[in-house]
């Protein structure tokens, strides 16, 4: 007899407390802003709602009861169009600047950001190739094919990591990077690889570094926290501020010194930091054991996925968002370069909302699919 066919109800609590947080924490953090630059307390936060999180949970629900096969079939053509998409940000009609990076597109009342669902499309072209290419590889066993098999695989994220650079999204790419290797290593191919991508990604990263002073400035900022504290160091060094002020319980919700106008970037990338001053070691504590339900819940799903897209597709949204998370908090905490990538499900950007929670309803359905 089938067991019924529900979803990971850990997973899916987990994720209702992250968005629950994200929407009480942004009311927080973007109240003043809000005032400041809109005349209007509540902008910020409507804003996330109508163009975030609702659009985010309808796509979510569509994508957790399609069936998955159709998913994979659409896989390769939802990858080409987002391919599409990030080269439209460079057109005078369509693409449109924020500050130095070019990211955006501009469709009348409604804008968007194509590296965010390029997160989601390319794990699940990689996915639906892999399985088949895998497939084929395994059964021959031959030498070229698995080196056929890691060329066409590097010259994917080639294309990929071009079209981020000349935005140039750094943050974006590492993320997809890092996805995009845990799942071909995930396929059991020659540890060889390993080796030759890890050699070729060093490679990319210091070409990266030695022609953009800019990056060459948060690696030297996460090297030493104290270097120009109100120059490049500003960001990390106010981020510290706010972490150590918030102590074991915070100094209260709303009541954030570091929000109004010490903290960059303090309703996106350091979200983290303010919600840290508020809500203490307690709260950030807590936040932080959600993203590793989370992860364990996530990877559960992958491993007892008996379908091999299904597994990677899994796994793949999985490191993604917990990637992303580490990412995020710990270059709050001077663990990491900063990279400007937001916090899963907690900063503000309907983009990544909207792209994270067509994410979970994949997952959701995943999970569902195992317990038929």
């Amino acid at each position: 007899m089938h067991k019924s066919s529900v979803p990971d109800y850990f997973l899916l609590g987990v994720s209702i407390f992250l968005l629950m947080f994200g929407i009480i924490i942004l009311a927080s953090v973007s109240a003043a802003f809000s005032f400041k630059k809109f005349d209007d307390t509540a902008y910020l936060l409507r804003h996330q709602i109508l163009m975030g999180l609702i659009p985010g949970l309808i796509l979510g629900f569509i994508l957790y009861k399609i069936d998955l096969s159709l998913i994979k079939k659409w896989a390769p053509r939802l990858f080409l169009f987002n391919l599409f998409l990030l080269i439209a940000v460079f057109l005078p009609i369509l693409g449109s600047n924020f500050g130095t990076a070019s990211s955006w597109i501009y469709l009348g009342i409604v804008s968007f950001q194509p590296a965010e669902f390029l997160k989601l499309t390319f794990i699940l072209y990689l996915a639906a190739w892999l399985t088949t290419r895998t497939d084929k590889t395994v059964s021959v066993k031959n030498p070229r094919e698995f080196n056929r098999t890691l060329v066409a695989f590097l010259l994917a994220l080639a294309i990929v990591c071009l079209l981020l650079i000349l935005q140039p999204d750094v943050g974006t790419l590492a993320i997809i990077a890092v996805t995009a290797v845990a799942m071909y290593f995930s396929t059991n191919l020659p540890l060889v690889h390993t080796f030759l991508i890890f050699l070729i990604g060093s490679a990319v990263f210091y070409s990266m570094v030695k022609i953009s002073p800019y990056r060459l400035n948060r690696l030297l900022v996460f090297l030493n926290s104290d270097i120009d504290p109100m120059g490049i160091g500003y960001q990390m060094k106010q981020a510290l501020i706010a972490i150590g002020s918030g102590g074991v319980a915070g100094v209260g919700l709303g009541l954030s010194i570091q929000k109004h106008g010490f903290l960059p970037q303090s309703i996106s990338d350091s979200i983290f930091a303010v919600f840290s001053e508020e809500t203490g070691f307690i709260g950030a504590f807590f936040l932080i054991f959600l993203f590793l339900v989370f992860a364990w819940r996530g990877f559960k799903i992958a491993k007892e996925s008996k379908d091999k897209f299904c597994q990677l597709v899994a796994l793949g949204i999985t490191v993604w968002i917990i990637s992303q998370t580490f990412v995020n908090i710990g270059a709050m905490i001077g663990m990491l370069p900063l990279t400007g990538v937001p916090l899963p499900f907690i900063s503000y950007g309907g983009s990544a909302l909207v792209a994270e929670l067509a994410g979970l309803g994949i997952l959701l359905n995943i999970s569902k699919k195992n317990n038929q």
